[in-house]
């Protein structure tokens, strides 16, 4: 699941709250109204992707969890430390 993507989005929705405070006109006919702002609109849009993705990547997970319970899978030692310096050199 990709929490950091929901986290941005709900930082996003509380920081942009807008509190007004709107003087009413006194008439015999009152209504009440709703209306939502466009980018209340495209946070609900973002919430519902973010929603709709699984959790986990079948199409990745599956062949590695074969290859493991096969006992096929293996690691380069040297390939993985070198994924690793590369990794924490662009830092």
């Amino acid at each position: 699941m990709r929490i950091e993507a929901y986290s941005q989005v709900q930082q996003i929705y509380t920081n942009n709250k807008v509190n007004k405070t709107q003087q009413l006109k006194k008439t015999n006919d009152v209504r009440d109204t709703v209306s939502f702002s466009s980018i209340g609109k495209d946070i609900q849009v973002a919430k519902q992707a973010v929603s709709e993705v699984p959790n986990i990547r079948e199409d990745v997970v599956a062949p590695l969890k074969a290859a493991i319970k096969n006992g096929t899978y293996d690691v380069s030692g040297e390939a993985f430390a070198d994924k690793l310096l590369a990794k924490f050199e662009g830092l």
